[in-house]
């Protein structure tokens, strides 16, 4: 029977990516190998339980929602959730996955929308990106930055023209809470004619910093 440690399963309404705005079922795996300053679950290191794939299953179903979003933690530091991710997509759920460029995507199941979060400078973590991730993404597949600072904007600004991402897929740029004026992100995407989508996280502006949300 297989497992994974899970740190919490809730419902809410997605705050990030392209399905910004629509209810979805959240499943967050414990653990990760990164430590981005700009961090928000930080709990999601070390607590959690263990359980099986139909424990989970049957939580999920509580909600009666198509949509599903695995995420962390770094999701994929636990390998069982390449076999999860396919289960989820056996029971026909919308599955998206949230992760970092840290661990690699190649096996991922292609009926998965993977949000990949380049890592910035201003994260502290940008040493961890894997480059050849970019050769598995999908044109349905989607690339977050989060944004600290302008050096940090300067910085994206120049990686997507190196690795041309913008003709792989959809790009998101998000100003790191609390740190980022959205204004100035906002105008420089503009000035720069920056091929890209500005994002804002809605579940912060509904709740605050609640977590569960």
């Amino acid at each position: 029977m297989q497992n994974l440690i899970i740190n919490e399963i809730f419902y809410s309404i997605q705050g990030e990516s392209l399905n910004t705005g629509i209810p979805t079922v959240f499943v967050r795996l414990t653990g990760c190998p990164l430590r981005c300053g700009y961090c928000d679950t930080s709990y999601a290191f070390n607590e959690g339980l263990k359980m099986t794939f139909n424990d989970i299953l049957d939580k999920i179903k509580i909600y009666d929602c198509a949509n599903v979003t695995v995420t962390g933690g770094e999701p994929l530091s636990q390998k069982k959730c390449f076999s999860f991710l396919d289960t989820l997509n056996e029971f026909s759920y919308k599955v998206s996955l949230e992760t970092s460029n840290a661990v690699s995507i190649e096996n991922i199941n292609k009926n998965i929308a993977i949000i990949l979060d380049i890592k910035t400078p201003g994260s502290g973590e940008s040493s961890k990106n894997i480059i050849e991730n970019y050769q598995y993404l999908k044109k349905s597949d989607q690339i977050k930055f989060v944004i600290c600072n302008l050096a940090d904007y300067e910085w994206t600004r120049k990686y997507i023209a190196q690795y041309n991402l913008h003709k792989i897929c959809n790009i998101l740029l998000s100003p790191s809470f609390g740190e980022m004026d959205i204004k100035v992100l906002a105008e420089n995407i503009l000035k720069d004619k920056l091929p890209v989508r500005l994002q804002t996280q809605l579940h912060k502006i509904i709740w605050g910093d609640e977590r569960g949300r």
